[in-house]
Formats: structure tokens, sequence, C-alpha cells
């Protein structure tokens, strides 16, 4: 059996849906390709960050630029197989000049993310950054007070939250910043909690 077999059922109708998504008009005129992100396959995880950079735009892969090389290398010293785990933005669509997405745009492409969540069915969802934060907990929040633990929203049923920084902080303020040392250490975090889902029940779906 290999990953693709474990797609979770209509991902495949979903994500062709996606890249059809004309709502921003925008980002529709100046993206080269929507990036949809891709499931957990055999890891209860979904990561999620802001949007997607000029590397994603390019290849339709999320997080393969600078920070998704970091990304891999805190995960793969958490003990987390990249592969395994789920990987979506907010946003599908590549900002002009990588800016922040506006509020609007934001809200026109959360029920994409929405959908997703409901196919896939993680168990823990990771927040990098500020935008991604936001979305989970439908206000603006400060990562300092809300990371490193796991919580309960109303975006994310079904599943714990855990926020953490986003790899392109840890980028920006060096390999000794804080921002990279907290990432790991919460990325080793969700490693552990990871080992104590397995043992127990499936939460239920969201009705």
């Amino acid at each position: 059996m290999t990953d693709a077999d474990l797609l979770p059922a209509g991902w495949s109708d979903l994500a062709a849906e996606i890249r059809t998504c004309t709502a921003c008009s925008e980002l529709a005129a100046s993206r080269t390709t929507v990036v949809v992100g891709v499931p957990p396959t055999r890891v209860p995880v979904l990561l999620v960050g802001e949007a997607p950079g000029a590397a994603e735009d390019e290849t339709g892969l999320p997080f393969v630029g600078r920070a998704g090389a970091l990304l891999d290398e805190l995960l793969t010293e958490a003990g987390i197989a990249r592969e395994a785990v789920g990987v979506a933005n907010v946003l599908k669509c590549r900002p002009p000049g990588n800016r922040t997405p506006t509020r609007a745009e934001i809200g026109r492409c959360t029920g994409w993310l929405e959908r997703q969540l409901a196919l896939a069915r993680p168990r823990i969802v990771v927040t990098l950054g500020g935008t991604a934060a936001a979305w989970a907990f439908g206000r603006a929040v400060r990562l300092a007070d809300v990371r490193g633990r796991t919580h309960d929203t109303a975006a994310v049923p079904g599943a714990s939250v855990f926020p953490t920084y986003h790899p392109s902080a840890a980028l920006r303020f060096g390999p000794r910043g804080e921002p990279r040392r907290l990432l790991a250490e919460d990325l080793r975090a969700v490693a552990r909690l990871l080992a104590e889902v397995s043992s127990m029940p499936a939460r239920p779906s969201p009705s």
C-alpha cells in the first residue's frame, strides 16, 4: 500500500475543486498554481501555515522553500516523518510579494480548509505562525500566550490545536533565536502527544 492509497475519501475531488477557485481575483490573476496541500497519511497531524511562498507557488507543493527545509529538519529531529503528516495553508494562493493575507482573503479561503479538515480528521492541528493561530482561535492572539500546549477551538472541532512559531520566523531570527528554539521544543511536544493519542479512541467526527 502506498501513501496515495491512504488519501481520505473525497480528497482528490476536493483538491480539483480548490484548484479552480477564483474567489480572490487578485490572487487568481497573479498565482502560478493553487497550493492545495496534502492530507495526513500515517500520522494524524495537520500542519497549517499562512500562505504559499514563491517556491510553493512554482511547484504547487506546501513548504518546499527555505522555511520548508527548516521545518523538515526540525520534524526529523522531533522524530516525526514529514511525509506522513498533512500540510496545508490558510490561503491556497500566494499573495503578491508574499504580503500578509487580508482578512477578506482569509474569509473567502477558510471554507476550503474546513472541508479539508472534515475529510482528513487529524487528531492534532499544529498552527504555524500568527495568521494560522488567528484562524484557529477566530481572533488575533499572541503566540507567546498560546504556544506550547493544546487548545480546543470552535474552528477545529474534533482535534486539538497546538500553536507554535512559523519556520520563517525561525529563519529571520537565526539558529540561536527564540523562535527556532521554541519551534523545535514544540514539535518535540507534539511527538510526545502523538504517543498519547495513538493509544486513545478516535474522537468523533463533527456532525
